[in-house]
Formats: structure tokens, sequence, C-alpha cells
């Protein structure tokens, strides 16, 4: 056990170092969709034929949930995984459908109990992760937090109890497969109880917690989603964006802190953090607006600093940057969606074309799709000028972000999901 510190407080690593093969689980050259945004969490696909203009005759199937979420789909080789949690009985349902046709294979449910959220939060946002062997479920909960794995057949492969979420909005992050691990963001605020903040790793075959960061509660908890980096020594690295540390990257094999740009999130962290190149892009908020982007380069020598900042109206606070041909595209809480030049933070454009973002925008070949609150897609070119294609209305509020698997385009609403683009 190595004690360290991120920030001035005292920080408890427990690494289990184990040689292994890494996987960056994201699918089958991109036909599986694995994770909140698809492969590596950047929301890019390359997928051909998804319309942008649509009606709804045009849809393959849609299906009704049991119950409400936030949470999006995740695909793996013809099956698609979603949560929903019907509050009348108290319940959270993982739902195994046929990727063809919608048809479920099979349910899964696990009794919860009543702990406060955000009215515009759910009981089930965390999306699930998943790979060739496992589908894995974040179930928080005011007691416990339930990490499950169950088998693409249904049946439970192991469970482990973390802590109850003491986080005023509830829980947002969503659990990520790299390698041999599942990474789990779990920050928790200042409380009473004892209930510390943890970013883990657990193994994805037993359920063994292999490393822990830990620390007292911090004053804004993370509700953003890590992603993974490959370090310039060829070690993969996890990359962490939060109030209490900044952006950090940690060795994904040991928990071992590589680099640290502290204080340059001074806000609440909600989105998850884009890769540009070199660069890391993240964003801080509160109130419903966002107060910071950050762009930071990490060395190979353990040292990163900031490139540049921005404190404009261009920035968002709950939807999550896509970076795509040197262009930073952000969709603000408030409906303005904005062209930015990677290098710099210029912005190129500013539009507002329809409602507010809470789900963040994914890039399918060149075409930005992002649903508003109010269930609208919203489809526009991802270029230099601005481009509107379509507003595509589901006729259902959302704070979900669209998924791609298998050919096919994934919209998920309060309380349905559509799937559409025929899967060719």
């Amino acid at each position: 056990m190595v004690r360290s510190g991120l920030r001035g407080g005292s920080v408890v690593w427990m690494a289990a170092g184990i040689l292994f093969s890494v996987l960056l689980v994201s699918g089958a050259l991109g036909e599986n969709w694995s994770r909140f945004r698809g492969p590596n969490g950047q929301g890019i696909s390359e997928a051909k034929g998804i319309p942008t203009r649509w009606s709804e005759e045009d849809y393959d199937w849609k299906v009704t949930l049991p119950g409400k979420g936030h949470a999006c789909p995740v695909i793996w080789d013809g099956k698609v995984f979603v949560t929903s949690a019907d509050d009348s009985v108290r319940q959270g349902i993982l739902l195994c459908l046929n990727e063809a046709d919608g048809s479920e294979r099979w349910r899964r449910a696990v009794e919860l109990t009543e702990y406060p959220v955000n009215r515009l939060n759910s009981y089930a946002s965390p999306t699930p992760a998943v790979d060739r062997d496992h589908v894995y479920v974040l179930w928080p909960d005011r007691d416990e937090t339930l990490l499950v794995a169950l088998t693409h057949e249904g049946e439970e492969a192991w469970r482990i109890a973390l802590a109850g979420v003491r986080a005023r909005h509830g829980k947002g992050s969503s659990p990520i497969v790299c390698g041999d691990y599942v990474i789990v963001n779990h920050e928790q605020e200042r409380n009473n109880d004892g209930v510390t903040s943890q970013w883990l790793a657990v193994d994805r075959q037993t359920g063994v917690v292999k490393w822990r960061v830990e620390e007292p509660g911090v004053a804004n908890a993370s509700y953003s989603t890590p992603c993974t980096r490959r370090g310039g020594t060829g070690g993969v690295e996890v990359v962490f964006a939060s109030n209490a540390h900044g952006i950090t990257g940690l060795e994904l094999a040991t928990g071992r802190m590589l680099w640290n740009v502290d204080g340059v999130l001074p806000d609440r962290v909600v989105s998850s953090p884009a890769l540009a190149g070199e660069m890391i892009l993240a964003t801080c908020g509160e109130g419903g607006r966002g107060k910071r982007l950050t762009a930071v380069r990490p060395r190979d020598d353990g040292v990163a600093a900031e490139v540049y900042h921005l404190a404009t109206r261009e920035v968002p606070y709950v939807p999550s940057l896509v970076v795509h041909e040197g262009r930073v595209f952000a969709f603000h809480d408030g409906g303005q969606i904005s062209c930015l030049a990677v290098g710099s933070g210029e912005v190129l454009w500013s539009e507002k074309p329809a409602g507010r973002f809470y789900g963040s925008p994914i890039c399918v070949s060149g075409v930005l799709y992002c649903i508003t609150i109010d269930g609208d897609v919203v489809v526009l070119e991802a270029g230099p000028t601005y481009k509107l294609l379509a507003v595509n209305p589901l006729g259902e509020k959302s704070h979900a972000t669209p998924a791609v698997g298998g050919g096919r385009l994934y919209l998920r609403t309060v309380s349905h999901l559509f799937a559409l683009g025929g899967g060719g």
C-alpha cells in the first residue's frame, strides 16, 4: 500500500500489478458500441447509411421500456442492452433486446431503495458497459451501489457492493471496460457517514477490486465517465476529469498517477473528456451553464500542462464534446451549438437550431446527431460552416445520447427506444 496525494489531501492507493494483454474493448471494426458514447467514449462512428431525415414509418422498430431512465443503449454482436427503472416498485431493470427487431431476449431486475436525486436525473442514468463476455451494470442506491456482471445470456457472473451514493444530484457516471478491468468513477461529496470518494478498477472476470484511489468526500462530485489513451511510452492510461483534481492520467495496470493538471476545472464536472490528438479537452460548470473548457497536453516525462482555456458562452456543462477533423463541436445546455478550432478554441460558428441539450452529440461519418431535452434529434454537418440537415421529433423528452451498432442508429427517450437505419 502506498500513500500519495493528488492535491493537498491524503489519497490511498491500493494496487496489484498484473501483466496482461491490453484489449481496448470497443467492438469489432466499430460495429459494436460497448460503452457510453461508443468506442473509448469519443462519440465517433464510421457507420454508413444512417439517414439524416426520417418519419415515424422509417423506424426499424420502437419499443416501450419498463419504466424510465436516461441511460444509453450498448450494442454487441446482435444484442442491445439498455436499463430502465420502475419508480412505482423501486426496481432497476436491464433489458437484452434483439438488434434485428427489438424483441426481448431477457430481462433482469434488482431492488432499489429511494434516495435523493436531482429531479432531472433518474435511477437508471449510468450506461452499461459490454464486452465479449459480460454486460456490466451500475445500480446506484442510498445504502449500496451494485456493480453487476451478467453473461450475454442473462446469468449473473458476479456482483460487488460499493458504497451508497452521497452526491446531491444522484449518480451519473458510467462504468467502462479496458483490458482486464472494469473502471468506475465513484466520487462522493463530503459527508458525515465516512463514505469515501473513489476511482477503482475491478477484474472483469471475477469482480475483485484490483486497485483503488480513495480519499474523503470532495466538494463537487464528478459525474464524468473516464476514457483511455495510450501514452508516449506505449502504456494505457485512464483519464479522469473532476473538480477535485482537474484532469488526471492513471496507469491502467496499477492505478498509479502518471500526470495531473490540477485546478483547471474549478466547478462541477459532468461531461466526459474528449481526446484531440495529443490534447485532452474537458469542461465544467454550475447552475445549468458551462463555466470553463480546458485543453491540456500530457508529456512522456510525466509533466502535463494547460494549453488553453475558454470561459465563454460557447462552453457546455452537461453535454460532452465531439472532436472531428480538427474541430470541436460543443452542444450547449441552453441549445447553442458551436464549432471551435481544436488547437486554439477559436469560435468558427455558433447557432441555435432547436431546444436545450442534456444528452451528448455523436458524429457518424461526418454528421452530428444530438437529442434535445424535448426529444428532437438535431442533425447537422460536422463541418467548418454551419449546415443544419434536419430536426426530427421523437415525441417524448430525452436526456440520453444516441448510439450506433450494426449499421443502426439508436435513440433513447425517457421511456422508449428507437432503432433506425436498416442494419445495412
